[in-house]
């Protein structure tokens, strides 16, 4: 048996403490005795604040989702939204939950720690997409907001996003003192016992003021109204958006939307799949199958809370295809802005967002339509807090992140699956009218300004051991860059974490205008860009890689992207990562 460090068995002992509920104190013992790899994972270190929040595997220990890492988490976030407003005789905080395992403890837990410290709360009846509570952040005038959920992770994670005054995750410097809070708090000074007087539900009611206001973003209504036959197939994958997707594409006026009943069951552990990520294709398979029953013409499917958006549509040959985040984000930039320019409701002060991440198709896009594409961080966060900073001077009109997020307009401040599968179906319908599929007119968008192919790649390392191998891939990178990759010369070294931009042909540094994070990427001579950064939310490192080519024809898409592919296949050879 495996000896434990100890360190960490003296953290763990710390849980064998009256302080802790009999059933964490068993637990904990169990562990000590007969599974000591899995306590030394457990209570190594502490949760901490991400790109997403505080995610976990939930169980007993200092590094787990459970009623005393929530409590203290929420106990932290108290005490500074008090300090934080002062003035205010009763600040309000609101909570969702997805449909995970445990996310309505959790966010009972959160609810009866907030109640006890003063705080007003808005809690949801059931649950609800993560963009619903960024909406209703802003919309009640809360100071701040949280989700429990872990995305699209596996089954036996959950999480806790934590939302400030303006409807967006934490940032700078809020994030950091929250944590600071948080690690200064202990499990003694958790404050339960709730306070139903200050605890209000928010019912289906204000879900419909949501959709309301959603709906006030269609740009071709008439496109619907002449295609509302359109055959759509939607599903939650066993998530928060179960209803309310459905719904939402109503009031569009799509006549025509069809479920897969097997997957419209809530349920946490997500029995159809073996992930919940409408990234990857085996998400796909009921609802493709659903797709073929009824000859749909768009397919879509959310995480399950909510704020990503997969989306398959038909190739050229009546097959189905999927397309990833950029694509979807190409679409949708090209036919807000499109719209908009026909009615003519460009007026010189717009702005889109991307991350540095997403494909660079989108800043060329907006070049065309004379409205200014921002770059930011990797975590729509830096898109909601770009939003916020430039509230009053400029108008956002849409952002996305390669991750499958998208955001049209500005009264929610977070990815949103429900405004995502809307504007998808809207920008369908006005293709059809046209003549056109989705697929025709992302390739019309291709040969109008270049052909960009993009694909992820992650690397999996869990655990203490994991994260060591991780923070060695980087700093290998960072210490022993590649002189050259797939033949081709590397002309610039991006490093955003020493916040410098390296021209290796003019031998120049210069600053990057951005805060300082683990990213690292490697520009080639002909344009090709690879970044690498640690995941904020998974045990992962994750590598990007993006080529550009000329298309001439449309005629000549499936040769030139498979091109482009293929070099992206021989750039990872090269980096010894295949």
């Amino acid at each position: 048996m495996k000896k434990i460090d100890p360190d960490i068995l003296d953290r763990a002992k710390i849980w064998l403490t009256d302080v802790f509920d009999a059933q964490s104190r068993k637990e904990v013992q169990a562990l000590i005795d007969h599974k000591p790899e899995e306590l030394m994972d457990a209570f190594y270190k502490d949760l901490e604040f991400g790109t997403g929040g505080l995610r976990g595997i939930m169980g007993v220990g200092t590094n787990r989702m459970n009623k005393y890492t929530v409590g203290m988490a929420t106990q932290g976030l108290a005490d500074y939204v008090l300090r934080s407003f002062p003035d205010l005789d009763q600040p309000a905080v609101a909570i969702a939950h997805d449909c995970r395992n445990n996310s309505d403890f959790f966010t009972e837990i959160t609810a009866e720690v907030l109640s006890a410290n003063g705080i007003k709360v808005f809690v949801f009846d059931a649950l609800r997409p993560t963009p619903l509570l960024s909406y209703a952040v802003r919309k009640l005038e809360c100071q701040a907001g949280i989700v429990i959920t872990a995305s699209h992770n596996p089954v036996e994670y959950n999480g806790y996003k934590v939302y400030w005054d303006d409807g967006g995750q934490l940032v700078p410097p809020h994030d950091k003192n929250v944590i600071a809070e948080v690690q200064k708090t202990s499990v003694q000074d958790i404050q339960f016992g709730r306070r139903d007087e200050l605890i209000t539900t928010l019912d289906a009611s204000f879900d419909d003021i949501y959709i309301r206001e959603i709906k006030t973003l269609s740009l071709s209504p008439q496109s619907i109204d002449k295609q509302k036959d359109m055959r759509i197939v939607f599903t939650p994958i066993h998530g928060s958006t179960v209803r309310i997707v459905p719904e939402a594409l109503k009031a569009f006026g799509f006549e025509a939307v069809y479920n897969v009943p097997e997957q419209d069951v809530v349920d946490g552990n997500f029995p159809t799949v073996e992930s919940p990520n409408p990234e990857e294709k085996a998400a796909f398979t009921m609802a493709l199958q659903r797709a073929r029953e009824v000859d749909a013409d768009l397919v879509m499917a959310t995480d399950p809370d909510g704020d990503r958006v997969g989306v398959a549509v038909k190739d050229n040959k009546g097959e189905y295809i999927l397309l990833n985040g950029n694509q979807c984000a190409t679409l949708l930039t090209y036919y807000v802005l499109e719209q908009m320019k026909q009615q003519k409701l460009l007026k010189g002060n717009e702005y889109i967002v991307k991350t540095i991440v997403t494909t660079d198709l989108l800043a060329e896009i907006a070049a065309a339509y004379d409205v200014e594409c921002v770059d930011v961080l990797t975590g729509f966060k830096y898109i909601a807090e770009k939003m916020r900073l430039r509230e009053g001077e400029k108008r956002f009109l849409c952002g996305g992140e390669e991750s499958y997020g998208f955001l049209v307009g500005d009264f929610v401040r977070d990815k949103d699956a429900v405004i995502t599968c809307c504007m998808v179906a809207e920008a369908a319908a006005w293709a059809r009218q046209n003549n056109m599929s989705l697929y025709d007119l992302l390739i019309r968008i291709y040969t109008e300004y270049a052909l960009y192919a993009e694909t992820l790649m992650s690397v999996t390392r869990k655990g203490m051991q994991g994260a060591a191998e991780i923070r060695e891939m980087m700093d290998k990178f960072r210490k022993e860059p590649p002189a050259g990759i797939d033949g081709k010369t590397i002309a610039r070294i991006i490093d955003y974490q020493a916040g410098i931009d390296r021209d290796l042909y003019m031998n120049e540094e210069f600053p990057v205008d951005l805060p300082k994070s683990n990213v690292l990427q490697f520009i080639l001579e002909d344009g090709t860009k690879i970044s690498m950064r640690p995941s904020g939310t998974e045990p992962k490192i994750k590598y990007y890689f993006g080529c550009r080519s000329e298309l001439d024809k449309a005629g000549n898409y499936e040769k030139k992207r498979k091109g482009l592919l293929d070099q992206i296949e021989r750039i990872k050879k090269d980096l010894q990562l295949i």
